[in-house]
């Protein structure tokens, strides 16, 4: 995949505050629910399932219970009721995807000891169960985790299926394209044997254009695992060589790049049980660009030391770096039932008083992140064991002065969800990344749109999707303080696997050489990283060179037109 990344420098001055508000508003905005009393906490969702541009919410619940869908209407939930009548195991993960590429969600449910669905979505609330005819169905097996992405790059989401058990194995299964899956565990080279696996979050860590996957494991006779995706259809285990494989009571897989430096990090939430060469407390994988990970946990004070299970980064108060909210049990010996971390700067957490969560007394488990009344700022749901679900409304302060943009996306060569898409938001204090995932977390699953604050900014400079089928689109000059939907190919920049576009010396010191050997270039334009035209040159030639020894020092986008296409390229001028 073709990507390109700068830095920018920027001096932080460490500075605590105090805004940050939330409030628990659940029943205010009718939501009345709860998981009940099984195992470990079920599954939540905070996923727009009916594609009307508010997301909704839906609830796993205890075996008997049927599974509880909230819609969102202008801010306010209305529990409404899908012609779903098989759903009353005891559910884990419910994830919305578009399985099919038909533009509908559905919807997948994993279940603990019980029948595990696949519903497609058929349209006006009307689902069929095709679990089986997809290839789909375990039969009584401790299915936790479902997380969904497109492994072999094909434009059809797959999915990893995690179980908490010594006897029954992790499996993937590939989708066929044609409404069916294939168990690919074994050829993909997936362990065998059974790890206690939680959950799992398909990953790109190493930028290779191919989706890796890292699964947290409980208890420490079955470290967690880093599966490097080959890029043929399998996987080898590098949970080693990445320094990944962590020995913890492990539960939790969230993904996010709390530093901004473009390499996606991961935050996995344990016990304070103290075993022989295991980790204590939640660890924090930062990403070192290179291949491997260090544990910054205690540098960034995000141990929690206590008993938690679900987590999710958000920027809570728009200011460009990215927060951690953790959800957990409370008693004596475990003192923090949750615990927000805000990102203060200079990548250091802290738990800043009254701002809302130290009214929580519950035992939670599973978290996500969606925007109630779309008004750019995160908000948070959570599942409580048998009590009434959390609605964490953000109150932030900062709503009058820090700006956001919110990002939507839907793949056509990719898969429709976009999962494994990067995201990068530049302004003139730097960049800001996202990577798309779906079932993510500890049985959660995150809004399909993707938040990025912008503090005092108040011009983007542009947004680049990298996806996974190769393009790379581009938009310059985009306002703050909007929702954006983004189609793959449909803006300024498309370059794909089949260009025949090359471009060099690139950085450039005076002049650029491009090569095109499969049609004449047209025009070449040339803009800087604000969208402003520098220059207009045209020509008829595939062959050909730039001289820019006038042009200043910095980054650029060049422009190649064509009769009917427009590839874009990053350069740097020396």
């Amino acid at each position: 995949m073709k990507s390109f990344h700068f830095v920018i420098f920027v001096f932080f001055v460490i500075q605590v505050n105090t805004q940050v508000l939330f409030k628990e508003e659940a029943i205010s905005h009718g939501l009345f629910g709860t998981f009940g009393t099984g195992f470990v906490g079920g599954g939540i969702s905070f996923y727009d399932f009916d594609s009307d541009g508010w997301d909704d919410i839906t609830l796993g619940t205890q075996n008997g219970e049927h599974i509880l869908f909230y819609k969102n209407i202008g801010g306010s939930f209305v529990q409404v009721y899908p012609n779903i009548s098989d759903d009353v195991g005891e559910n884990k993960q419910v994830v919305w995807i578009d399985y099919n590429n038909d533009g509908l969600k559905d919807l997948y449910v994993s279940g603990y000891n019980y029948p595990n669905q696949l519903y497609r979505n058929e349209g006006d609330y009307d689902f069929t169960n095709v679990t089986e005819e997809a290839g789909l169905l375990l039969i009584n097996q401790p299915n936790f985790g479902a997380t969904w992405g497109d492994y072999d790059n094909d434009g059809h989401v797959d999915v990893f299926l995690t179980m908490r058990s010594l006897e029954f194995s992790n499996r993937l299964f590939r989708n066929n394209g044609d409404g069916t899956f294939t168990d690919k565990s074994s050829f993909a080279g997936i362990s065998d044997e059974g790890h206690l696996s939680f959950c799992a979050s398909f990953i790109d860590y190493d930028k290779d254009g191919y989706q890796d996957i890292y699964i947290a494991n409980d208890r420490i006779v079955t470290k967690n695992i880093m599966y490097h995706n080959n890029g043929d259809g399998t996987f080898s285990d590098a949970s080693d060589v990445t320094s990944t494989a962590l020995s913890m009571d492990a539960m939790s897989t969230a993904i996010g790049d709390y530093n901004n430096d473009g390499w996606m990090d991961i935050y996995i939430t344990n016990t304070n049980y103290v075993y022989p060469n295991g980790e204590t407390g939640n660890v924090l994988l930062k990403n070192n660009g290179n291949g491997t990970f260090a544990n910054v946990s205690e540098e960034t004070e995000t141990t929690f030391d206590s008993v938690a299970w679900g987590a999710v980064f958000l920027d809570a108060e728009n200011d460009r770096d990215l927060d951690l909210y953790v959800s957990g049990m409370l008693s004596d010996a475990y003192p923090l039932p949750s615990a927000f971390y805000e990102n203060i700067g200079q990548n250091t957490y802290l738990i800043p008083d009254d701002i809302g969560f130290e009214l929580d007394m519950k035992e939670s488990y599973s978290n996500a992140i969606g925007d109630v009344d779309n008004d750019g700022f995160p908000d948070i749901v959570v599942s409580n064991e048998d009590d009434n679900m959390f609605l964490w409304k953000n109150l932030s302060s900062f709503s009058t002065t820090h700006n956001w943009l919110k990002v939507s996306l839907e793949g056509v060569q990719s898969n429709r969800d976009a999962l494994g898409s990067l995201i990068e938001v530049n302004t003139n204090l730097g960049s800001v990344y996202r990577y798309v995932t779906s079932g993510e977390g500890y049985l959660g699953q995150n809004s399909s749109s993707e938040f990025f604050g912008l503090g005092d900014d108040t011009h983007i400079n542009y947004v680049k999707i990298d996806w996974l089928s190769g393009i790379d689109d581009l938009l310059l000059n985009v306002d703050v303080n909007q929702h954006i939907k983004i189609v793959e190919g449909s803006t300024l920049s498309v370059a794909n696997e089949e260009s025949f576009l090359t471009v060099y010396p690139n950085p450039v010191v005076d002049i650029l050489t491009f090569n095109n050997k499969n049609k004449n270039i047209k025009s070449i334009k040339l803009y800087n990283i604000l969208g402003n035209e520098i220059f207009t040159s045209k020509t008829n030639t595939t062959f050909g060179k730039l001289n820019l020894s006038h042009v200043r020092a910095g980054l650029y986008f060049v422009v190649f037109e064509s009769v009917d296409t427009r590839e874009i390229i990053s350069l740097i001028k020396k």
